[in-house]
């Protein structure tokens, strides 16, 4: 049987496939989820690209699908649209091919349970007659890929504010782009001061400084309940506070996974 369709789904940070994911570097914001190959029918071709649309937003997915010219097993289009499902976004750097009955499913997940999860859920929504080749891996954790992300770089504020700096928000839309790859998970938006000053005020200000990024991530599309703040003044310092450059790396604002 002629067949042969491939999506490479927006599934983290590199990495082209025949669905593809133009994505430039890592921590960058996804720019497009191609779907190319040939489907049976216009409605399948709908059908997908529908369910690309529901899972990463209509701007980013582009249609190079074809229609015509292969004969579809039974009730393709239907087991088509329970693959491209939410748990996809879970992967990065990630393809997802479909020639007739035979699935593969290549990128990188954040640990094995995860890794063994997704591929169970799709082989529970398809048939026996279809096989999933499994070939995602485990790679770096999404605490790790947060840590990495702010490369130990301070988020910059006003003097005595709660007022992003231009640099800041330019780190904080790196953050976005890093949580949205990793799925959106629970994140607790840590704001942390130097000693100086009233131990009150600080706390007050690092709270504020952490509302202050939680507010701005929402208005870029992190959803609100997936997020929370602390301030947590200067009672967590990280280096000494008896130099300039020490208290310039406790001003600081601290991304972490919630339980």
């Amino acid at each position: 049987m002629l067949f042969r369709f491939s999506i490479a789904v927006a599934l983290g940070l590199s990495g082209a496939c025949a669905i593809a994911q133009n994505t430039p570097a890592a921590a960058q914001p996804v720019k497009e989820v191609v779907a190319s190959g040939v489907v049976p029918d216009e409605a399948a071709r709908s059908a997908i690209l529908t369910r690309l649309r529901d899972v990463y937003g209509a701007s980013l997915v582009v249609d190079r699908l074809e229609v015509g010219g292969v004969v579809p097993p039974p009730n393709w289009t239907e087991y088509m649209s329970k693959l491209l499902g939410p748990n996809l976004k879970q992967i990065r750097g990630g393809q997802l091919q479909v020639n007739g009955t035979q699935i593969a499913l290549k990128g990188t997940v954040s640990n094995e349970a995860q890794r063994q999860k997704i591929v169970s859920d799709m082989a529970t929504a398809l048939n026996p007659t279809y096989t999933v080749d499994n070939a995602l891996v485990v790679g770096a954790s999404a605490q790790s890929m947060l840590d990495q992300t702010l490369s130990n770089r301070v988020i910059e504020f006003e003097v005595s504010s709660a007022t992003l700096t231009p640099t800041g928000i330019a780190i904080v839309d790196e953050m976005e782009a890093a949580i949205k790859q990793l799925g959106t998970p629970r994140i607790q938006i840590i704001g942390h001061t130097d000693s100086s000053g009233d131990r009150m005020s600080n706390v007050v200000l690092s709270l504020a400084r952490a509302n202050s990024v939680r507010e701005y991530l929402i208005v870029k599309g992190i959803p609100e309940a997936s997020m929370s703040a602390l301030g947590a003044g200067p009672d967590r310092p990280v280096a000494s506070n008896d130099t300039p450059e020490g208290r310039t790396k406790n001003r600081r604002i601290e991304f972490r996974l919630a339980n």
